[in-house]
């Protein structure tokens, strides 16, 4: 079993998310006592938030590179970014070290693609929608992105960010986000990406008539093929 190298923080739910899943995953998979390989450098999340809201993207590149680079010193055969904004960051990231970085677009893209889609929606936070680093990296793979309209990006950041990062999960919200689907789905995307992992605390497969695409699920099962490939 390879070492699975996590770059967390961005939020420590989202981190919680991946390592609890990582480990259930190795469980169902081999069965018994067995549990992930793991190293984990966790950022602070207001630092390069700040930073992120100043437009410092070397200063958040600096951060993430040097916790790459103590995750590979500790062993790690790959990386994850456990986090979708900051992966804008991901080509400096993967510059920085020499063991792979699993990119979450590649990931999400590949999977939207194994269900013969040409059109998708992605909904996460204000900055992933309005920026294209990471709707271009998915477009790369032959599907068209939709996002909402800009005038609800502020409140899905606002059940982001004061909701779901404080494990606040209200059904108020889902409707909002499972109603934003659905205008998605009317503007001819066949699935929806939700793009952070936050989302997917609040959003099922249940919620929507459309597939839905967790993010978090899909990066952490592609880490566990290669980890135990």
């Amino acid at each position: 079993m390879q070492t699975i190298g996590l770059v967390g923080g961005m939020s420590w739910e989202s981190s919680a998310e991946y390592y609890k899943d990582l480990n259930l995953g190795v469980e169902r998979r081999l069965g018994g006592l067995s549990s992930a390989r793991t190293v984990l450098a966790s950022v602070d999340f207001a630092e390069v938030t700040a930073l992120q809201q100043a437009e410092d993207w070397d200063g958040v590149a600096a951060i993430l590179v040097d916790a790459a680079r103590s995750v590979e010193r500790a062993g790690a055969d790959f990386l994850v970014l456990c986090t979708t904004t900051f992966h804008l960051v991901a080509e400096q990231v993967q510059a920085a070290v020499e063991v792979p970085l699993l990119h979450l677009a590649d990931v999400v893209a590949e999977a939207c693609r194994e269900h013969r889609l040409e059109e998708v929606a992605l909904i996460g936070t204000e900055f992933a929608m309005s920026r294209s680093f990471f709707i271009d990296r998915i477009a790369s793979h032959g599907l068209r992105v939709h996002v909402p309209a800009a005038e609800h990006h502020a409140e899905i950041n606002r059940i982001i960010y004061d909701e779901l990062v404080h494990g606040k999960v209200l059904d108020s919200s889902r409707r909002t986000i499972v109603g934003l689907v659905d205008e998605l789905w009317d503007a001819g995307a066949g699935g929806v990406i939700l793009g952070c992992t936050e989302l997917e605390l609040l959003v099922k497969q249940a919620d929507s008539e459309l597939p839905v695409f967790p993010c978090t699920s899909l990066h952490v099962e592609a880490a566990l093929d290669r980890a135990l490939g």
